[in-house]
């Protein structure tokens, strides 16, 4: 298990399986070599290129020799089982027997890449190899070169290569996910239907369990000092030496008095640490006796319900929320953890699906309100330009903003590729407010802080519907400056105490991306995901392995499994409703 890994369950690894002419007397003698380097090849390629989420090498098994036939591909089978395979990548130069070298697993991801040659049938094997695979049930995705190499050519042609990493960052994210939890911190959020937690969905379709805890615990938990003495004094120090207080913004007589603020500081400092420990454990728990607490719930994602009977009299979740969120925190530079506000758990799946595929901060946002260029113009006179000239949405929340999203170091990246300055640079552009009093009559804090433009990102949400079961939709776009003026004016017309995002989706010019207000009037909850740049075929990918159809995007091509086309290859929308359908959740 990786050192970084602070989960229950090991990392998946993608195994390779070299298959070959199973026909001796020339044949498979002479293409043994030729077909194992290919397999080194990709491995080299993944390997270098890919990581986990939390920051480790996605780590490839070789099959110990070539297959062809059955018998061999049973040996394959039991090494990938034995080493953790949690997808698999079939390659081959040449005609193979189909049925026979397949990989059959019955929820692994699944491709096959054919070598564009010619001289051995490569693209003839990978046709067969796919139509079985259909026959049985077991979708795969096709990878084959757009232009014939020469034999012995080694190396991988762009197009090659970034389908092998697509379909290796979206099956490494669904193969991850099975066997943690989604921890549910309170019930149902102010009648905000992603926050009625549905166990059906998370097993299924995802392969995580559902735990629950009341909110309670935490009240429980600071009465009782069950957390870390050490670490809690210097969290504290660290949260007053570098979470500078901003603007108070309620009216004076609203206002809450000194002594009372800085008991929120330290109660929503606890609660930060309680939070995470109740995710994924803590040993010092332990050392203290407190041997249950210490275990935690294996938890991938997590949504803390907070309003309104928490909040009604407890600081609220923010602080917690986005610091837990953000890719640092008192220890230093760190993996975040996927944590919702209002127990959205849909939007978590949002969040984590973005947060296995690019190992970054993801940021969750009210999806709130579409400003026309005619409404901008005429309550601040400026004529929006640019990326905004269309419009634009707000993005605003007061909840798990990750203090990444200031952006003032330049585009959220992976977490491992954050410096402490640049942690300092976000910290130093966030500024923490007394939350508002009519929303939050037990204090709390709000970050504030708003994201720089021209960046791309990515858009997405979960969305559950009757009869229909689990969607997905994708918006690829942009973040986009305003001037200071403009951003002032907007921004105190809601709640200036909240951190702010000014996003512009790609449009396309076809329904419902043939405007930013059809995007914001077709999105399908006030929850939105927003994870760093343009991440929309991976998502594809990754719903198509899960089963779940997307109902509207603005990607320019989609990369799903070869099944996908026989259910209906003129109308790819259509047939990816069907086809998802037609197998069904992936653990169901």
């Amino acid at each position: 298990m990786s050192s970084r890994n602070r989960l229950r369950t090991s990392l998946p690894k993608l195994g390779i399986r070299p298959v070959i002419d199973g026909r001796y007397g020339g044949v498979r003698e002479s293409l043994e070599g030729p077909v194992m380097a290919m397999a080194q090849v990709a491995a080299d390629l993944v390997t270098k290129e890919l990581r986990h989420s939390c920051g480790d090498a996605v780590e490839c098994v070789i099959a110990d020799r070539c297959i062809g036939g059955a018998s061999e591909a049973a040996s394959c089978e039991e090494k990938f089982l034995r080493e953790g395979v949690g997808l698999s990548l079939t390659v081959t130069p040449c005609w193979c027997y189909g049925s026979e070298t397949t990989d059959l697993h019955p929820t692994r991801p699944k491709a096959i890449w054919g070598f564009n040659g010619t001289e051995r049938p490569g693209a003839v094997y990978l046709a067969a190899a796919l139509a079985g695979h259909n026959q049985k049930g077991r979708p795969c995705f096709s990878i084959y070169g757009q232009d014939v190499q020469d034999s012995g050519d080694s190396s991988v042609p762009p197009y090659v290569k970034e389908r092998i990493l697509r379909f290796v960052r979206a099956g490494v994210a669904a193969a991850t996910m099975p066997g943690t939890s989604y921890l549910a911190m309170g019930g149902v959020s102010m009648g905000i239907a992603g926050s009625i937690v549905d166990q059906s969905f998370f097993e299924k379709y995802l392969g995580m369990r559902v735990e629950s805890i009341d909110m309670s615990e935490f009240e429980r938990r600071i009465e009782h000092e069950v957390y870390d003495q050490d670490e809690y004094e210097t969290a504290l120090l660290w949260t007053k030496e570098n979470c500078a207080e901003g603007r108070d913004w309620n009216a004076p007589d609203m206002r809450r008095s000194r002594a009372h603020l800085d008991q929120e500081w330290e109660t929503s400092v606890k609660m930060a640490l309680i939070a995470r420990d109740l995710m994924v454990g803590n040993p010092r728990l332990a050392d203290a006796g407190h041997h249950e607490a210490a275990q935690g719930h294996n938890a991938l994602a997590s949504g803390f319900q907070g309003q309104r009977q928490w909040t009604d009299f407890m600081p609220n979740g923010d602080y917690m929320e986005a610091v837990l969120c953000s890719s640092f925190d008192w220890s230093g530079v760190r993996q975040p953890y996927v944590f919702a506000t209002e127990n959205d758990s849909l939007n978590a799946v949002s969040m984590l699906f973005g947060h296995l595929l690019t190992g970054s901060a993801q940021l969750f946002s009210d999806v709130r309100t579409y400003w026309s260029p005619d409404a901008v113009q005429r309550v601040t006179g400026w004529q929006p330009e640019g990326r905004a000239e269309h419009g634009f949405v707000h993005l605003i929340n007061s909840g798990p903003s990750a203090l990444d999203w200031s952006c003032v170091h330049g585009p959220v990246r992976p977490w491992w590729e954050m410096t402490g300055t640049e942690a300092r640079l976000c910290l130093e552009a966030t500024q923490w407010c007394p939350s508002m009093t009519e929303y939050f009559p037990g204090g709390g804090w709000s970050t504030d802080f708003t994201t720089t433009g021209g960046h791309p990102v990515t858009m997405c949400r979960v969305n559950l519907v009757d009869r229909l079961g689990p969607v997905l939709q994708i918006a690829e776009g942009w973040t986009v400056p305003l001037p200071e003026h403009v951003h002032t004016v907007l921004d105190e017309r809601t709640n200036p105490s909240w951190p702010t995002t000014w996003f512009v989706p790609k449009l396309t010019g076809a329904a419902p991306f043939s405007s930013v207000y059809e995007v914001m009037s077709h999105w399908g909850a006030n929850h939105g995901a927003i994870s760093p740049g343009h991440i929309g075929g991976d998502l594809i990918a990754l719903a198509a392995m899960l089963r779940i159809p997307i109902d509207m995007h603005n990607v320019g091509e989609a990369f799903r499994p070869s099944a996908w086309q026989r259910f209906g290859g003129m109308d790819i929308q259509g047939a990816d409703y069907r086809a998802c359908a037609a197998y069904g959740p992936l653990f169901g």
